[in-house]
């Protein structure tokens, strides 16, 4: 599952993901852009997807 890390010196946190969130993502990417070989096709395509994790 994936842990945000709070920051005490700036407002961005970091989010320390396991094996599996990083398979889950790389899975649906690949799923998303199966069949596409330009870059701006699969640029077009993750512009509006949105990937959640799950939080610790």
């Amino acid at each position: 599952m994936a842990r945000i890390i709070e920051s005490t010196t700036n407002s961005r946190r970091t989010i320390q993901l396991s094996t599996d969130d990083i398979i889950s993502i790389v899975q649906e990417y690949q799923q998303l852009t199966k069949g596409l070989r330009y870059l701006e096709n699969i640029r077009d395509i993750l512009e509006g997807k949105v990937m959640y994790i799950p939080e610790n």
